[in-house]
């Protein structure tokens, strides 16, 4: 089956959900629906890594990849959850080329990072793959995205994006709007300096969205992969069914 990276590189437009644990039944649900991957948080709620296994492994069941947000700085969560098979890793608050390096240099394998080697993981099927050939699928095709959320990373967006290895970035809407102050740009045209210097380095976006109308403008503005914010969506659906005319 080909990658969540090699398609997104190749030009598909991806679509998925970020949702919180537990949701078992809202990841088969969304592999159902045939949204393309599923995006799980690990940075805000739970992220006992036990549940998300379990949540990595339903979807696996299903043929959909998983990409996964973690906390802030943390490289040993990061091997963690590419062990248990995530495709992908989302790291929050880049603020420097440096926390770029970082990312990438936790999220792959030997020569291009340094993330511990293992087969004997779930990704490895328990040392039944090829040490040669995990270590190159691996090196191929984790895909290693982060999140600009503040003013900080706004003005140093052109030498993140830069970083080698870096597959692209989310801007965190909420955090970057709660960061910025009278004196900062601007959220909206932060968010679209951000995006102008992706399209120039021709790096991946992916946008966080709430509808599918948003999703839409989103795609047809460049974006590569989009999310639903799915505790936002379904609050919307939950409030507009719970008021019916009585």
């Amino acid at each position: 089956m080909t990658s969540l990276r090699a398609r997104a590189l190749a030009g598909e437009k991806l679509l998925g959900a970020l949702l919180r644990m537990p949701s078992e039944e809202l990841v088969e649900m969304l592999a159902v629906a045939e949204f393309d991957f599923v995006l799980i948080d690990c940075e805000h709620g739970p992220a006992d890594i036990t549940a998300l296994r379990n949540h990595i492994a339903l979807a696996s069941a299903h043929g959909v990849p998983v990409v996964v947000r973690v906390g802030e700085n943390d490289r040993g969560q990061i091997l963690r959850v590419l062990d248990q098979g995530a495709e992908g890793i989302l790291a929050p608050h880049l603020d420097s080329a440096a926390d770029a390096a970082a990312l990438v240099d936790a999220s792959l394998y030997p020569p291009a990072g340094n993330r511990g080697f293992a087969t004997y993981s779930r990704a490895g099927r328990f040392g039944e793959v090829d040490p040669a050939e995990h270590l190159a699928w691996y090196l191929e095709n984790t895909l290693v995205l982060g999140m600009i959320e503040s003013p900080g990373g706004v003005a140093a967006v052109d030498a993140i994006v830069g970083t080698p290895r870096l597959d692209g970035i989310m801007v965190g809407p909420a955090d970057l709007a709660a960061s910025s102050g009278p004196e900062d740009q601007p959220v909206p045209e932060a968010i679209a300096a951000v995006h102008a210097s992706l399209a120039a380095a021709g790096s991946l976006r992916m946008d966080i969205v709430g509808t599918r109308a948003a999703a839409e403008a989103s795609f047809a503005a460049g974006a590569d992969l989009v999310v639903y914010n799915l505790a936002s969506s379904l609050m919307r659906h939950l409030r507009d069914l719970a008021s019916p005319e009585r």
